[in-house]
């Protein structure tokens, strides 16, 4: 949970601030998982904190969401299309990826407990980098649309 906590704040991904009123903030919560290796044994424990976001109203906290997936035969249509043109490929896994995407709403999330001082009256004000798991992709993915376009490819 530490190394979640460091990475959240190295990414400025909150700050500490009282609730302004008219603003209502949402709970959070751990996600626990266990990552195994190829053998089957434990390789690492995860904890990832979450947003509940599932309290919002579309409309009212939010306009859009986004949640990408990919059919189940690109992997292998691009496995081929690379051992056609005898490409060399390399497994790349982003720690944190999705902290690094830009979240246009004004959000206020409960604190995780440990976080503030006992008595503290403050919320998280996410920054460009939010915990809300369906728009944090929306906002990767416009950012790497805008990124690619720069580049020639969309």
């Amino acid at each position: 949970m530490q190394a979640e906590l460091d990475a959240l704040a190295l990414n400025n991904t909150w700050s500490l601030v009282p609730l302004p009123i008219g603003y209502k903030s949402i709970d959070c919560k751990w996600v626990y998982r266990i990552k195994y290796n190829s053998y089957g044994t434990i390789e690492r424990y995860k904890a990832r904190l979450v947003a509940k976001g599932y309290i919002q109203v579309k409309g009212v906290y939010y306009l859009e969401t986004f949640s990408p997936t990919a059919k189940l035969t690109t992997l292998p249509c691009l496995l081929a299309i690379a051992a056609s043109r005898n490409w060399f490929l390399h497994h790349l896994d982003v720690q944190n990826a999705f902290l690094h995407g830009d979240l246009d709403e004004k959000v206020y999330v409960v604190p995780p407990p440990g976080l503030c001082r006992q008595g503290e009256n403050l919320w998280l004000k996410l920054l460009e980098r939010n915990l809300l798991r369906h728009r944090r992709v929306l906002g990767w993915f416009h950012a790497g649309a805008i990124d690619l376009t720069s580049l020639g490819f969309l």
